[in-house]
């Protein structure tokens, strides 16, 4: 059964998601590669609670944005996705994109890596990006409330 949540920690503001549409692209792009969507929890956030996350849980000290925990088992996937809103906004200032579309190409990462595909070593970025361009192609114009 899909259930995917949605909440916010440290000073961030909920995206105006249209939840159902969002589930619906979700499982389609999961379904495209060949898996089932279990439970998935993100978690929208600033900066600075990304940055303790990743130094608490990765003992990395960097800002990110995103940090997915994978929870998938052999029929579902399903983990806890922790973005930070900062990280997407500046990255889409930074490469000149639209701020709902980058968050959306950094929700759909965290799939991605639930799926299996990796962006780390050789070639995988490219694997990644290819797999994020695909989804994005998907996805339905109401995915913000208006």
């Amino acid at each position: 059964m899909t259930e995917i949540n949605y909440m916010t920690q440290g000073n961030a503001t909920m995206p105006e998601l249209n939840e159902s549409a969002v589930q619906e692209w979700i499982v389609e792009v999961a379904q495209r590669l060949g898996q089932k969507v279990g439970c998935l929890t993100y978690v929208f956030c600033d900066d600075e609670y990304i940055l303790k996350t990743n130094r608490e849980f990765l003992g990395h000290d960097y800002y990110t944005d995103i940090i997915t925990f994978d929870y998938t088992n052999s029929r579902h996937i399903a983990g806890d996705m922790v973005i930070s809103l900062d990280t997407v906004a500046s990255n889409a200032e930074m490469l000149g994109a639209d701020y709902q579309n980058e968050l959306m190409r950094v929700i759909i990462h965290g799939v991605l890596h639930l799926c299996g595909i990796n962006d780390k070593g050789p070639g995988e970025r490219e694997i990644m990006e290819q797999h994020e361009n695909d989804a994005l192609a998907i996805l339905p114009d109401n995915v913000f409330k208006k």
